[in-house]
């Protein structure tokens, strides 16, 4: 299930992280949420999500070169 789990701080700022989003997929619902509020991303970082599946798909790409 795919999940954008978002928190309003004391401060007024807004925390969001995705959830069962693997690859790139998860920037595109951060862009809505700026778009909907409005606002910039202060900071961000990828999960391990985003970075396994990476790696998965450079795993892909060796085995499809070794057989040809």
């Amino acid at each position: 299930m795919k999940k954008l789990v978002v928190q309003l701080k004391a401060d007024g700022s807004v925390a969001a992280e995705t959830v069962g989003m693997t690859g790139p997929e998860c920037l595109d619902y951060i862009e809505q949420l700026e778009a909907l509020l409005e606002a910039e991303t202060a900071s961000s970082q990828f999960t391990d999500d985003y970075t396994r599946v990476a790696a998965t798909a450079d795993d892909q790409l060796r085995q499809e070169d070794r057989g040809r």
